[in-house]
Parts: C-alpha cells; structure tokens; sequence
C-alpha cells in the first residue's frame, strides 16, 4: 500500500476507534445512573443501638460488663463498635469495657470534618457523657491518632494509652488512601463504591487479608455487618468527604512522651499495612515499653488473637 493510500484510510480507523469508545462510554453513563437509582435505598440502623450525645455528636456505643476500671476501645478506617466484639468480650473478664462510633463511621452521627482532632473531641465528650473517669484509652490502626490527641488535648481525663496496630501518624499507611475523592467524579465513585459494598466477595477478602488465617471466617451475618454501616443515610456522603487516613504529625504524637500516664504499643506480627519496625518506632516516639509482638497475628490481631491482646491491654495499669 502506498504512503497515500495509508494516509487515506488512517482518518477511517481512527473515527471507528472513536465511536467504539464513545459507545462504551455511553453504555457505562447509563449503566451508572441506572444502577445508581436501582441502589439508591439506603439502609436503618439495626434495632436495640445505644446511642450517648458526645460533643454534640448523636454517637452509638456499645458496652461489654466486667468487674474492673473501665477501658474505651477507638476503631479505625472502614471499622466499628461491632469490630471489637472478640476483644470487649476477651477484656470484659476483667474490665469494664466500652467501644463508640467515630463520626464519618459506624452508625454515629455523620458530622464532619472527619479528621484526628474533630474525633479526639468526640471521645472526650464520650467519657464525659458516661462519666468515665481516666480509662485506658485503646486505639486501632487510624484510631491511634484519635487516642494520641485526645490524651494530648486533656491527659488528666485518659489513664493509659495503648497504640494497637497504629502508629497515629499522618504519613506511610495514609498515604494509600490520598487521591481517590479527587479522581472519582459521580456517577461513576458512587456506582464503583456501591459495586464494592455489595460484593460479598471482595468484603470476604479484604477481610481474609487483613486478618489473616488465623481469624473466623466471614459467614453472611459477619458480611451484613461489615457492609450496613456503609448503608446508611449520609455514609457515602462521608466518605468522599474524607481527605485521607486520620492522622496526626510525628512531632504532636512525640509530645506523648511527656504526657505522665501509661504507655503501651501493641502490633501483629504480620502486619503488612505498617513496617515491621513501626511498632518499635512508635513505642520509642511516645515514651512506651518495647512493643508487644503477637506472633501469627496481622493489622486485625484483637479479632485473630483477641486473648493476646486483652492480656497486653489489662496489663497496662489503669
């Protein structure tokens, strides 16, 4: 074929190529919306919540009785109060045990902005509502940070600090969650997100991978309670109004040291979402004991080895 006749029929092959993909786009925009709308339910609470206004947020809570001083459990991304069950009952042997909604997750009021130092006044207002005097704070993962600056901000309301599978800063794991509310446009996150909430699948792996061989698996109960608080009113509004994981800067999380309470640092030791020296680092930055390394255990070491947890936890004085 001549130089002439390549040129001639290149305008032809790309217009083809033009109109395929202006028809997948199309497909996929009327998919979107369509799915969108078929979706657009959203889901209630379950009946029988318990719910305490704490700094003006209507917050749910659940509570595990014991017989000791009472410990607050603080979840952290995409988790709950419902996360905790293993450990509140592991911890409830021998300590009052208390667990809340963060706002932007659960089924806490959603009131913005989901970030460490909005959540921090949330959990003080939590103690202040129950009247909890000076517990143990435990925060997982992002939840550290949440714990760090709430005992920062008032440290003769908290008796102990315990850093579980968290680091409280707003760098390395962070990191990975940057970006997504700003190259998503609706229709198309709602539908993707939509699309991944309802995946039993990918939820089941998620799951698996962060918790490890170790942990039960997800039978369809354990799946509607993972995916209902992403159901409700307000939640998907929540999330794309998230900037990134909560955190806080070392140098805030550093003046832990100088805070007089108890300190303590526990990780799996298959955590694969922080470095493996992040819980030596994280003791030595907030004044802690060497960590306590749970063997077999990964980032969900309180569902996997809820037992070696409470016991790391309840051996903090507090």
């Amino acid at each position: 074929m001549t130089r002439l006749g390549r040129a001639a029929r290149a305008p032809r092959w790309l217009r083809r190529v033009g109109i395929t993909v202006l028809a997948g786009f199309v497909l996929v925009t009327v998919f979107s919306f369509g799915y969108n709308a078929a979706t657009a339910g959203r889901a209630s609470a379950p009946a029988g919540l318990r719910f305490v206004t704490a700094d003006g947020i209507r917050t749910r809570y659940r509570q595990w009785d014991g017989p000791g001083p009472p410990i607050v459990l603080v979840h952290g991304f995409a988790e709950s109060a419902d996360t905790f069950d293993p450990l509140g009952r592991a911890l409830s042997k021998t300590r009052q045990v208390y667990a809340l909604d963060l706002t932007g997750w659960g089924y806490s009021q959603r009131v913005g902005p989901y970030d460490a130092q909005h959540q921090a006044a949330q959990l003080l207002g939590f103690l202040d509502a129950l009247h909890l005097g000076r517990p143990v704070l435990v925060g997982h993962s992002s939840g550290a940070a949440v714990v760090a600056e709430a005992t920062l901000r008032n440290p003769r309301r908290v008796g102990g600090v315990v850093f579980l599978d968290g680091d409280a800063l707003n760098i390395g794991a962070g990191s990975r969650f940057g970006g997504l509310r700003s190259g998503l446009v609706d229709p198309y996150r709602t539908t993707l997100l939509r699309l991944a909430i309802h995946s039993d699948r990918l939820i089941r792996s998620v799951y698996s991978a962060n918790c490890g061989p170790s942990c039960p698996p997800l039978d369809a109960a354990g799946v509607r309670q993972w995916r209902r608080p992403f159901e409700v009113p307000g939640a998907e509004r929540a999330i794309w109004q998230f900037t990134g994981l909560v955190g806080l800067p070392a140098s805030r999380v550093a003046e832990l040291a100088d805070v007089p309470v108890p300190k303590a640092v526990v990780f799996g030791a298959n955590d694969d979402v922080f470095d493996h020296s992040a819980p030596y680092t994280a003791a030595t930055r907030i004044g802690a004991p060497a960590p306590t390394v749970i063997p077999g255990a990964r980032h969900l070491s309180f569902i996997s080895h809820p037992d070696a947890v409470a016991a790391a936890v309840s051996a903090l004085p507090g």
